[in-house]
């Protein structure tokens, strides 16, 4: 039984991971899990790649890993995302690519922490919801029985799910929280990128503790000025008028294929 930091989301933003490892660095945390999205968004799909290799014990793919190497398309991507993850197609070197094409879908951990990063099934659903987390959890007792806990990361927001049986209730993601053996929880990390985010920018983990067997919810801040300036320097930020064209691109597609 150990300790485990938890992160998700990085999507090439270098500030970002640093400053998350430099604070479990401080934290004397070893054991490092990622939930996958390593790359998108931002400038820095190689260092992030290297840093994550170099640091994490367990990771798992996400669904923008997965499209930058091609191996998922664009369909249910923002226009914003997509015009990103195709840079990184781009940008991104064989070695980062072949790294990222030999992730898992999903990793345990001590047998009951099951990390994902999606849906159980769907790395590219996101669980926003109690319904959401109720077909999680069927899903969850079924592909994987022994597990308690469910990390899972996509929507960006630290979150805590408590299910008891049908009932599903969120508690607060502040602090450290005590769990209880005998319930699931579904537990979001938040992002380590905060670039989509309107409020003060930080980079989010958690930290589990399988002895105790709680969870601490942590965030620090880091150079968010220098990771957009970069971003928009090397054609990872799309133009109004370039996603005007990807809207309608979209609309055109779908008529198409409504009237076909």
């Amino acid at each position: 039984m150990a300790v485990y930091a938890v992160i998700a989301d990085i999507h090439g933003n270098r500030e970002a991971l640093a400053a998350v490892l430099g604070l479990l660095e401080e934290r004397g945390v070893r054991r490092v899990a990622c939930l996958g999205d390593v790359v998108g968004y931002n400038a820095d799909p190689d260092e992030c790649v290297a840093l994550v290799r170099s640091r994490c014990a367990a990771v798992i793919a996400g669904n923008h890993d997965l499209i930058g190497i091609g191996r998922l398309g664009f369909e249910r991507c923002s226009n914003k995302a997509a015009y990103s993850l195709k840079r990184t197609r781009r940008m991104l070197a064989p070695q980062s690519a072949e790294f990222l094409a030999g992730l898992p879908a999903t990793h345990v951990l001590e047998e009951s922490v099951v990390l994902v990063h999606g849906g159980v099934r769907d790395v590219q659903q996101y669980m926003t919801t109690p319904a959401h987390i109720l077909q999680n959890a069927e899903l969850l007792r079924a592909d994987f029985p022994g597990a308690r806990i469910c990390f899972f990361g996509h929507s960006h927001e630290q979150k805590v799910y408590e299910v008891d049986g049908e009932r599903v209730r969120e508690l607060p993601a502040e602090g450290t929280l005590a769990l209880d053996r005998n319930r699931l929880y579904f537990i979001n990390p938040g992002s380590v990128d905060a670039s989509r985010k309107r409020t003060a920018k930080a980079a989010e983990c958690a930290l589990l503790d399988t002895l105790d067997w709680s969870v601490e919810f942590a965030r620090t801040r880091y150079d968010a000025a220098a990771t957009e300036a970069k971003a928009a320097a090397f054609g990872y930020r799309i133009s109004p008028l370039t996603d005007r064209l990807y809207t309608l691109k979209r609309r055109l597609a779908r008529r198409l294929a409504f009237n076909a």
